[in-house]
């Protein structure tokens, strides 16, 4: 009998076997109601794909409730899914008050501005989605009587560190603007782990955080406006890249499919801490990041660019960003897609939808 398939698209079918394959205690899930925000995201359409792939493969009995602000971007993002009868889309501001028939035993909050244009543009809906979504979400738990709760934070909430930093631990905590409009992000993810904590000890919501650092894959939309999404679209488009520095700046880039594990892992397997989910192996530069795209298609012949030629030249040592990922580790998460294989999946990927 031929195994159903969740999604249309070869590579992130292959994705969700890697994700699956994973040694977790996935019957925990079985029969129960999930609801999932910013279904249509990147990470969050990822959560939709694997639990309706639990569901196909070992009949999980799974329903999937996924909440968006968008209805049109998500019917045709999430087009593969739509019609399914364990799948129920919910068209909704997260920042509005949400009534669900029906038990809700684990809600996985997604929804969240991510892009930086929009921390800029549009600072107060970013800041709601996080606040008075989490407070919206949590008090849908409370009356629900869920089982879990899961918060998509950011490595944002670590904000200044001291120079010397290279991995950031889940306890590092600096300070930033926040009289600065753009601290929006930033000010609402930190604020949403406070408000877990408190629904934690004042009602027993088994609440879980998980602090992404910089991901990279299928379903990140070319004109995200992060340097992965830039690249990616330079690769696909036959364009050269052109940084505006000289690209020292280290950040932890991780594989789609592996933060969506580390997330399963948190969840099933974690405490009520927060997690970092971040490859260790994916600690580069900027510019070597754009090396490694432009490697993924070498027959186009794409070049790096600089525009300022000193910057060519020169390579200034910058702090580092990465995270520190040894607390879920300790769990038996780990990444599995390198960089060069999971930047392949990714252009691959945005070739076949674009085309």
């Amino acid at each position: 009998m031929t195994t159903p398939t969740t999604v249309t698209s070869q590579v992130v079918a292959r994705d969700l076997d890697e994700i699956l394959a994973r040694d977790l205690p996935w019957d925990a899930l079985r029969g129960s109601t999930v609801l999932v925000t910013g279904a249509s995201g990147m990470l969050p359409s990822y959560v939709v794909y694997t639990l309706l792939a639990l569901n196909d493969r070992h009949d999980a009995g799974i329903t999937v409730h996924g909440l968006v602000r968008n209805g049109d971007k998500a019917r045709r993002l999430l087009a593969d899914v739509l019609d399914r009868p364990d799948f129920h889309l919910l068209v909704q501001d997260v920042a509005a008050p949400l009534e669900l028939e029906g038990p809700v035993d684990y809600v996985i909050h997604g929804a969240s501005a991510a892009r930086p244009a929009l921390h800029g543009s549009k600072p107060v809906a970013t800041i709601k989605a996080n606040l008075l979504g989490t407070f919206n979400l949590l008090d849908l738990c409370v009356d629900k009587g869920s089982r879990g709760f899961l918060l998509m934070s950011s490595a944002e909430v670590y904000g200044e560190q001291p120079p010397e930093t290279e991995l950031i631990a889940e306890n590092s905590y600096g300070g930033f603007d926040i009289l600065n409009p753009r601290a929006c992000y930033a000010e609402g993810k930190r604020a949403a782990e406070t408000i877990c904590a408190t629904y934690q000890a004042q009602h027993g919501i088994d609440s879980h955080i998980v602090r992404f650092g910089h991901v990279y894959g299928p379903g990140m939309a070319l004109d995200d406006g992060r340097v992965q999404a830039d690249f990616a679209a330079n690769v696909v488009l036959g364009k050269d890249i052109v940084l505006n520095s000289d690209g020292s700046g280290v950040r932890t880039y991780t594989y789609v499919a592996d933060a969506i594990a580390g997330l399963f892992y948190a969840l099933l397997q974690g405490d009520q801490g927060a997690y970092n989910v971040a490859d260790p192996a994916g600690l580069i530069s900027i510019r070597r990041l754009a090396e490694l795209f432009i490697e993924v298609r070498p027959e186009r012949e794409l070049r790096l660019r600089f525009t300022n030629e000193s910057d060519e030249r020169s390579y200034s040592f910058s702090k580092k960003q990465g995270l520190d990922s040894t607390r879920l580790a300790e769990l038996g998460w780990g990444a599995v897609v390198d960089l060069p294989t999971g930047l392949n999946r990714m252009v691959t990927h945005l070739e076949s939808t674009t085309a």
